[in-house]
């Protein structure tokens, strides 16, 4: 898959999401669906969307025994989705279940990523509340490791973190990232923050863009300006 700007369709409605997706009458863009859309409205509105034409990532950052993350994964890959994520720390063997459940019969899959560290979470929190003794970076490369050794295909991290994760799992190994917001907007909750130029740079290979997108007073311009300075 090639470099991508995926919205963040934070909506808690079909109405919403439509009224705002129905601005865009010359791009199709790459959205996420999260739990507060995917919760409010079900599987439908995944079939609506995929109708539409749109690439969908599927982000339920699933985490619980294996076996309960292999059955539920056997479901979502039924919808045919394009991205679906699991959490890391749910350890390799719940990642390779994962991975089994969404495999068809046939061979194909969506792509799978794990979650490393939430871009929200800052290392002061990671050792306080989380009780994780190592710093945040190598936390979210032995993440990315484990996930690689799952037979995953990418992570979801800051993109601070895009160009390291790639040098410790390679090149090919998708970094998805969150925590990006314009140099003139504000970062909201989110701690591990760059622009979408500087996610380029360091390396990410696709960028999660929601608020400054979904928010905007224009939303078609803002996503092309995203588009544009990602993209180059």
């Amino acid at each position: 898959m090639a470099k991508d700007v995926i919205v963040a369709c934070d909506f808690n409605s079909a109405a919403e999401t439509f009224t705002f997706l129905d601005r865009f009458t010359e791009e199709k863009p790459f959205v996420k669906i999260g739990m507060e859309l995917y919760y409010a409205e079900g599987p439908e509105i995944v079939r609506q969307i995929k109708a539409r034409g749109h690439k969908i990532f599927l982000d339920l950052k699933l985490h619980d025994i294996p076996n309960t993350v292999e059955k539920a994964m056997r479901v979502l890959s039924a919808l045919d989705v394009d991205l679906v994520n699991v959490h890391a720390a749910g350890t390799r063997r719940m990642m390779e279940a994962a991975l089994k459940g969404l495999t068809r019969p046939d061979g194909s899959r969506p792509l799978l990523l794990a979650v490393t560290q939430l871009t929200s979470t800052d290392e002061e929190t990671m050792q306080r509340e989380l009780l994780i003794g190592e710093g945040l970076e190598e936390t979210v490369l032995s993440y990315a490791a484990n996930a690689a050794a799952a037979g995953l295909d990418g992570v979801v991290c800051s993109p601070l973190e895009a160009g390291k994760v790639h040098t410790r799992c390679g090149a090919g190994f998708l970094t998805v990232t969150p925590g990006v917001r314009f140099a003139d907007g504000e970062v909201g909750d989110q701690k591990r923050v760059t622009t979408p130029a500087r996610a380029r740079e360091l390396g990410s290979d696709y960028i999660v863009v929601g608020r400054p997108i979904t928010q905007a007073a224009d939303p078609t311009a803002a996503y092309r300006r995203c588009v544009k300075e990602f993209l180059g």
